[in-house]
């Protein structure tokens, strides 16, 4: 590496981007790239875990949420929003449901945009809301098609929200059947009485985003409307891939 002032702040951000570049890399990894003890690289490693600009997966640091937020995705979140909320809105004057595009961030999901269903009784996130990757239809689509070291980190860090949300141990039999029919469902798993179903949106063969309709088990229950709603929302993930793409 080129040399550096040897300051604190000037080490600091070597270690982060040592963390960025190699995507997932151990204390030791670090300590030899730079030439530094250590000691010193856990000193760094937990300020930066602080401020969620990397995480711990088994003894690896991986980037964290933050850094992933800030380091260019941007760029393709605002590219999304651009071209996406049009997919959403016509999803949700199909099924009147609201319907919501998610992206990773990490080891969590992001709501990046959302088109509110007109009913008063509804499901809805927040736009920028961090959500948990193992529960919920949109959020597991994404895990499934994520890099085995954030599995690993999701499934330490589980914890429920209901008593429909997934145990440590459903989780891989239900990313190896997400990835095998290529969408989601899921019942009350992170907001008690909603039904979720999700597909990815994949372009350039990169899974972008996810993309979801939900609403209240009362309207959203049945298989019929799963099954019209998966149809809708796979045409329109083609679509928006193919818009990305382009």
């Amino acid at each position: 590496m080129e040399a550096r002032p040897q300051n604190s702040f000037a080490r600091g951000l070597d270690v982060l981007i040592a963390v960025a570049r190699s995507g997932e890399a151990t204390v030791a990894e670090i300590a030899a790239e730079l030439d530094i003890p250590p000691s010193t690289v856990y000193r760094y490693i937990r300020s930066l875990r602080e401020y969620a600009l990397v995480e711990e997966s088994g003894g690896a640091y991986l980037p964290g949420w933050r850094l992933l937020d800030i380091s260019g995705q941007h760029l393709t979140h605002t590219r999304l929003v651009e071209v996406g909320t049009a997919y959403l809105q016509n999803l949700t004057y199909q099924t009147s449901e609201t319907s919501v595009v998610a992206v990773r961030a990490g080891s969590q999901a992001i709501c990046l945009r959302q088109v509110i269903s007109p009913h008063s009784e509804r499901s809805a996130f927040r736009v920028n809301e961090l959500l948990p990757l193992h529960a919920g239809a949109g959020q597991r689509i994404l895990l499934a098609y994520a890099p085995r070291a954030i599995v690993d980190l999701v499934v330490s860090r589980m914890r429920p929200f209901s008593d429909s949300t997934p145990g440590p141990d459903a989780i891989p039999a239900l990313l190896e059947q997400a990835r095998k029919v290529g969408f989601t469902v899921s019942r009350g798993e992170f907001q008690p009485g909603t039904v979720a179903v999700s597909v990815p949106v994949i372009s350039a063969g990169e899974v972008a985003c996810s993309l979801t309709v939900a609403g209240p088990e009362g309207r959203c229950g049945s298989d019929r409307w799963i099954q019209r709603s998966l149809r809708l929302l796979r045409d329109a993930a083609g679509d928006l891939g193919h818009e990305l793409a382009g």
